[in-house]
């Protein structure tokens, strides 16, 4: 049986969903920000967009905290990988510019 979606306790448990929800988006934004700024001086001084030592230090560094925070490292991984391909892109697109 499905809990009703009235259900006070659901709904308390969803608000803090929604609530971290809106915290990573705010938090995703203000990291591309970040790595705006990054693709621009990169384009700026002809570097590469990808920097395969960079992210496998970050990669270790990220499993580590997910080991640390409980949360699956592979999972830490998968989505570390998904940003930094945008990211990459990004920097792609800015180096295309200049």
């Amino acid at each position: 049986m499905r809990p009703a979606v009235s259900d006070p306790e659901l709904l308390r448990l969803r608000n803090g969903i929604d609530n971290l929800d809106a915290a990573l988006i705010y938090l995703l934004a203000e990291r591309f920000k970040c790595t705006q700024a990054v693709g621009v001086y990169k384009a700026a001084h002809n570097l590469p967009a990808a920097d395969a030592t960079r992210e496998a230090a970050q990669i270790a560094r990220l499993r580590q905290l997910a080991q640390d925070a409980k949360l699956d490292p592979n999972f830490a991984e998968k989505f570390f990988n998904f940003v930094v391909k945008e990211v990459i892109r990004h920097h792609e697109a800015l180096r295309r510019k200049s």
